[in-house]
C-alpha cells in the first residue's frame, strides 16, 4: 500500500470546513493522488460542530474514512475537543486556530497555533477566509498536498466574485504556516 495521509478538519457549521475539505480532496487529486473524503454536520447547520475528513494516498483507498488522523485541522474548540481523540497518538499534529481553539495541556501531540481568524478579519476584513487561511497554514506545515495544486483547487471551485479574496487568504496562510513551522520546527 503506497503513502496515506488522513486528514480532518473541524469546527461548526457556518466555518467553511465542508469547503475547505472538498478543496484539500480536489488538491489531492490535481496532485494526482487518491481522495476520499466525508463530512458531517451536528443538529444545526449554522453554529454546529462539523467536520470533514480527507483521506490522500498514492494508490486506490481500500476504507474511505480517517482512522487516525496525521493532521487535525481545528476551528473550533467543542469541534477539537470531539475529535482530538482521533489523531494518531505521539505522531498526529494538530493545527489549531488561536483564537478559538485552546489545545489539551495533557496531549502529547504537536500543536500549532495558526491566527486564522485574527489574520482574516485584520488583514482581508472579512471572517468567511479563515478557512482558506487555515488550509493554506496546513499546506504549508504538512505538505500533504502542493501549494499549486491548492492553488488551482481554489480556482477551479471558489466562486468568481470571491476568487481574488480567497486567493490572498491561501497566501497569507502560507505564510503563518511558514512562521508556524519555523517556530515549532515541524
Amino acid at each position: 500500500m503506497g503513502e496515506v495521509k488522513q486528514v480532518i478538519l473541524c469546527g461548526f457549521g457556518g466555518q467553511g470546513i465542508v469547503l475547505a475539505g472538498t478543496i484539500l480532496g480536489h488538491a489531492a487529486f490535481n496532485d494526482g493522488k487518491w481522495v476520499s473524503g466525508t463530512n458531517s454536520y451536528g443538529s444545526a447547520a449554522r453554529g454546529g460542530e462539523c467536520e470533514s475528513e480527507v483521506v490522500i494516498s498514492d494508490k486506490p483507498t481500500t476504507f474511505p474514512y480517517v482512522l487516525e488522523a496525521d493532521f487535525l485541522i481545528a476551528m473550533y474548540q467543542s469541534a477539537y475537543d470531539k475529535y482530538i481523540g482521533k489523531v494518531k497518538p505521539e505522531e498526529g499534529v494538530v493545527i489549531q486556530d488561536e483564537q478559538l481553539v485552546s489545545p489539551r495541556e495533557s496531549s502529547t501531540l504537536k500543536h500549532i497555533g495558526i491566527p486564522a481568524t485574527e489574520a482574516a478579519t485584520k488583514e482581508l476584513n472579512s471572517k468567511m477566509v479563515a478557512n482558506i487561511i487555515a488550509l493554506g497554514a496546513a499546506v504549508e506545515i504538512s505538505k500533504v498536498v502542493t501549494k499549486d495544486a491548492l492553488i488551482s483547487a481554489i480556482e477551479e471551485h471558489i466562486p468568481e466574485r470571491f476568487k481574488e479574496l480567497n486567493l490572498k487568504a491561501v497566501n497569507i496562510g502560507f505564510n503563518l504556516g511558514r512562521e508556524g513551522s519555523r517556530a515549532n520546527q515541524v
